[in-house]
């Protein structure tokens, strides 16, 4: 599923446990509270920057605590006081121009992995090669993280059975330079540990994900650019965004917290290995911002 971050459900932690589903591994991590066993960087330098307080950012002057949501860069926060994170695939996020930024965790990959992260802006975003990127993003025709790679690979397939392939029809929106070209890029390969050095093809290159509102995110899941890509959906993870949306389900999950979900599952279902704790730092400023709030709910007697 996608992100969708301006008035999240609040996690029931406070009172409730959440419902179990699926596997005995997915039961282990969901009685779990939230956020809770991460192996995360120090917070110390967070600490720190909370206590100056708020600082301009030096590019748009705007008044920000630890990063420029505008910007997508540090404030009151040097770079090597962070931690840096490779992903094992490309991140896309569309982001919706009515979205507020502030409200947005989507920022934090862009920070947290600024080398695998993109950012566009709707309507500007380029098109996809249909059987090597997918779209995080609940639908009736949505496959689960497991059956996403057997997916791409027989849509590979059937088109490589067809006697040949019309001409493709350009659908870019928007004149900027970033968003007007095709990403076509070597097909990664993942080493095959039960085949010493051989290695096999792993057909997904990106994965794109819809920062918006619930509520506005219909425009940018039917633009005709994301038609033709595999649906993904993250169904048993619940979200533990500090913003309440009232009626939506606590399977809508934050865009930060999509991202990280479908990595985990990513490393473990279609990698094949052990997770370790590769990618949790992508919940950085998310699980301290989420500590934050919550002490504060708890002061305020509403938690």
């Amino acid at each position: 599923m996608s992100s969708l971050d301006h008035h999240q459900p609040v996690y029931p932690s406070c009172r409730d446990k959440p419902t179990i589903i699926g596997d005995s591994s997915d039961i282990r991590e969901l009685v779990k509270p939230p956020l809770q066993g991460l192996k995360l960087a120090s917070h110390a330098v967070l600490d720190a920057a909370q206590q100056r307080g708020r600082l301009k950012c030096s590019k748009c002057g705007g008044s920000r605590m630890f990063f420029c949501y505008t910007c997508c860069s540090l404030v009151g926060v040097n770079m090597q006081e962070i931690p840096v994170i490779k992903l094992p695939v490309k991140i896309d996020i569309i982001k919706h121009p009515n979205e507020t930024d502030g409200k947005s965790t989507a920022v934090h990959a862009k920070i947290l992995a600024p080398g695998d992260v993109t950012m566009y802006t709707y309507p500007c975003f380029p098109d996809f090669e249909d059987d090597k990127v997918v779209l995080v993003f609940p639908g009736p025709g949505a496959v689960s993280v497991q059956d996403m790679i057997q997916c791409l690979r027989e849509r590979r397939n059937n088109r490589s059975e067809e006697p040949f392939d019309e001409p493709s029809v350009k659908r870019l929106k928007g004149d900027v330079q970033a968003a007007t070209r095709t990403h076509k890029e070597p097909q990664s390969v993942i080493p095959d540990e039960a085949n010493g050095s051989e290695s096999r093809v792993r057909p997904l290159q990106r994965v794109v994900f819809i920062d918006s509102t619930w509520n506005q995110t219909n425009k940018i899941s039917t633009d005709e650019r994301l038609q033709g890509l595999l649906q993904v959906e993250l169904k048993t993870r619940k979200t533990c965004f500090w913003r309440s949306q009232k009626g939506k389900p606590d399977t809508y999950l934050a865009t930060i917290e999509a991202i990280y979900y479908f990595l985990k599952d990513f490393h473990q279902h279609c990698l094949g290995q052990e997770y370790g704790g590769e990618y949790d730092n992508l919940l950085f400023f998310y699980s301290y911002l989420h500590s934050l709030i919550n002490k504060a709910k708890t002061s305020a007697g509403k938690c």
